[in-house]
């Protein structure tokens, strides 16, 4: 039992290991070359962990090379434009200008009722309002509507507005983040007077407080339990 758990571990954090070597854009994003690899990575890693008469390192030497294989690719697909169409494929135009292509879709075996489900998705009810629909190579759908169809800008309007810039936690769910509050110049006096301000008595009745960069705070309090 603890030989299952010990193997199970070190096949776990090496597989995460590897994953976050390849970069944030494999994890958030599969093209099809990395959809192959999470499928097989999964079954190389099953086998050690389920028949203990398999050395460890016969599972995980097959693991290093996909990874090694996949992050080689990787800097292939960088330098080399024709080599990432082969590999990832291109994109392809659903809608131009506001007309379906039809034998686009059929070619990437894409359906109505796919495209109608995806454009729901961004918000679009009206297939006439879109001025390019674009299938990526990972299978998700660009929707970029006619410029009469946009919500104007704020500097289209000619509005001035402040940059709250990027919001900083301060408390999350109850636990004070005291690098964040030093990172914004905070102490604890100004985050005893923003409690008070919201009628909070502790730190550990807050679920979420966050202060931006003109110190605009967000202050969520935890809710009781029932």
């Amino acid at each position: 039992m603890v030989i299952a758990f010990l193997r199970t571990i070190i096949l776990y954090v090496f597989i995460i290991a590897g994953i976050r070597l390849m970069g944030k854009r494999q994890v958030g994003e599969l093209e099809p070359s990395e959809l192959v690899l999470a499928l097989l990575i999964a079954d190389l890693a099953a086998v050690p962990m389920q028949d203990f008469g398999i050395p460890l390192l016969t599972g995980l030497i097959p693991i290093l090379t996909l990874l090694c294989l996949t992050m080689a690719l990787s800097v292939l697909t960088m330098k080399s434009v024709r080599f990432r169409a082969v590999l990832c494929g291109r994109p392809s135009i659903i809608v131009d200008n506001g007309k379906l292509r039809q034998r686009e879709m059929k070619r990437n075996r894409f359906t109505l009722d796919e495209l109608m489900e995806e454009l729901r998705m961004k918000g679009v009810t009206d297939l006439s309002t879109v001025k390019y629909a674009i299938l990526e190579t990972n299978g998700q759908l660009s929707v970029l509507p006619f410029a009469a169809q946009k919500p104007p800008t704020a500097q289209e309007l000619e509005l001035h507005l402040p940059e709250p810039g990027l919001p900083v936690i301060l408390i999350n769910d109850g636990r004070l983040m005291r690098q964040a509050l030093r990172l914004r110049g905070l102490d604890l006096t100004w985050l005893d007077r923003q409690l008070r301000a919201h009628k909070v008595s502790r730190v550990q009745d807050v679920f979420l407080m966050t202060v931006d960069e003109t110190n605009q705070v967000l202050l969520l309090e935890k809710e009781a339990v029932r």
